[in-house]
């Protein structure tokens, strides 16, 4: 079992955000310890000009009520994030397990993910979505944090299509899709 050690600060003149990370899990035994960490699957959706493009995520989380706001990763090792990280306004899709090929479809490297024009139209604002998703939120980015090999993206969320029936979600637990229903149901 590897141990993490505590920070220590940057070297004279390296400011605070030099801050060092000297002892700590190899990319495998990271990705190994999140593996049994279930996540709800989302699809984020852009335009900054030069044409729609989309991403599969995991990193979705709210983060407040009151404003209403929202944060997500994406990997700079991600086609999308530079259309993402210029864009003004993203289109986050919240997907039920019935939207399994758009996960698949958005998470896939070097395909066209808009080709299939059925599948996609524009919001009235312009946004890129998908309406088969179960719910989305279109939000207006409000902030950007450099973290590693990715960037942390907070969101004001401004519309939302919420349905009025539940669905299963789509979560990706352990490198596989899965649904929640009422099997995986837990009394407290």
């Amino acid at each position: 079992m590897t141990t993490t050690q505590t920070l220590r600060e940057g070297q004279p003149g390296e400011g605070p955000a030099a801050h060092r990370f000297p002892v700590g899990l190899t990319p495998d035994e990271f990705k190994l310890a999140f593996r049994n960490h279930a996540a709800g699957v989302a699809v984020i959706t852009a335009d900054a000009g030069d044409g729609p493009v989309g991403l599969t995520a995991t990193s979705v989380f709210s983060v407040s009520a009151e404003p209403p706001l929202l944060v997500f990763s994406i990997s700079a090792h991600s086609s999308s994030a530079p259309t993402i990280l210029k864009a003004e306004h993203v289109v986050v899709h919240l997907l039920a397990d019935e939207q399994l090929d758009l996960a698949q479809l958005c998470a896939t490297s070097g395909v066209d993910r808009f080709a299939d024009t059925s599948i996609w139209t524009r919001l009235i604002t312009g946004e890129p979505y998908f309406p088969a998703a179960h719910s989305w939120i279109r939000g207006r980015v409000v902030d950007t944090m450099s973290a590693g090999k990715s960037t942390i993206v907070a969101v004001h969320a401004l519309q939302a299509q919420v349905p009025e029936a539940e669905a299963a979600p789509l979560v990706y637990h352990n490198r596989t899709w899965h649904r929640l229903g009422e099997a995986s149901r837990l009394e407290a």
